[in-house]
């Protein structure tokens, strides 16, 4: 019997292979979980290290081999890794980068060798997402381990486009999505954050290292009229491997909560988690979802 090879995309040399492990770093979220279902389901091995604090316990059933990082102990992962027989590995769910920025920071975290030398390697560059995240890749690519993107095994996740829900955008809302959807390009292409919150043609808010649920909670602070439009992007050479925009009921939920009617999102580009029951909140609520390859003429 031949074993299932599941290819990465067009052109890419590597595959998710029955006959090999993947190795799995997770974070916060629904998406880490999926990933491991899904490889689990393909028969492929996955050998995850879950971020303390921030990754769902459930992945220790659906994953092969399992273990917490309860510090910055990347060289830990990279070895755990390679100790598996891994020669590729994914990343996937929400860091939060706050963390990294609580006084004793470095007590708190207690970094190994690896994490010290990579974070003063790099000392004199941006702390933004994609320079520390390409460098953390560099940096294992060192123990031979290849990134590879999780969406490449289950592409299925990236919204289709659409309008999901029975009520469709007003005119008005239509214009505050065209304008929100080219300031969330900028701010993507600046590397501060996918979402932008907009009244009216006016900006309420712009994620940044909060992340899209507490901008969003902080727009309805400052519009109590609420019926305020959410529209998240992709970064204009969005890296799949990383930091995909990715949104369900924990985004309807937050909406709900600020006051927010309208999520707009770009089609083929983010990931839609538990997309039926995401759906199923926002009708509840009388919220439209909008998946737009680009935005409203």
């Amino acid at each position: 019997m031949v074993p299932a090879v599941l290819p990465f995309g067009a052109g890419a040399p590597a595959a998710f292979d029955t006959r090999e492990p993947v190795g799995l770093l997770a974070c916060g979220g629904r998406f880490p979980v999926l990933f491991a279902e899904k490889a689990r389901e393909c028969g492929v091995p996955v050998v995850c290290v879950g971020a303390a604090g921030m990754a769902d316990p459930r992945l220790r059933e659906v994953c092969t081999e399992f273990r917490w990082m309860r510090r910055m102990a990347l060289g830990g992962v990279a070895r755990t890794f390679r100790r598996a027989g891994c020669r590729r590995w994914t990343m996937a769910g929400k860091f939060e980068k706050r963390v990294l920025f609580q006084p004793w920071r470095w007590l708190y975290l207690l970094p190994d060798w690896f994490a010290v030398r990579f974070w003063f390697r790099r000392r004199r560059g941006a702390n933004n997402d994609d320079s520390l995240l390409l460098g953390l890749i560099a940096e294992f690519r060192r123990y031979g381990l290849e990134c590879v993107s999780a969406l490449d095994l289950c592409p299925e996740l990236l919204v289709k486009e659409g309008v999901l829900t029975k009520r469709k955008p007003t005119a008005a809302e239509a214009k505050d999505i065209a304008f929100g959807w080219h300031l969330a390009r900028e701010m993507g292409r600046l590397d501060v954050g996918q979402s932008v919150m907009v009244r009216d043609r006016a900006v309420l808010a712009v994620e940044a290292i909060e992340g899209t649920d507490q901008a969003i909670a902080r727009a309805g602070e400052l519009c109590r009229r609420g019926a305020f439009v959410v529209v998240k992007v992709a970064k204009p050479e969005q890296d799949r491997r990383f930091d995909v925009p990715t949104v369900g009921t924990k985004t309807i939920e937050a909406m709900r909560a600020a006051g927010a009617t309208v999520l707009a999102v770009e089609a083929g580009r983010t990931i839609l988690l538990d997309e039926a029951a995401t759906v199923a909140l926002a009708e509840k609520y009388g919220m439209v979802i909008t998946s737009l390859v680009s935005p409203p003429a």
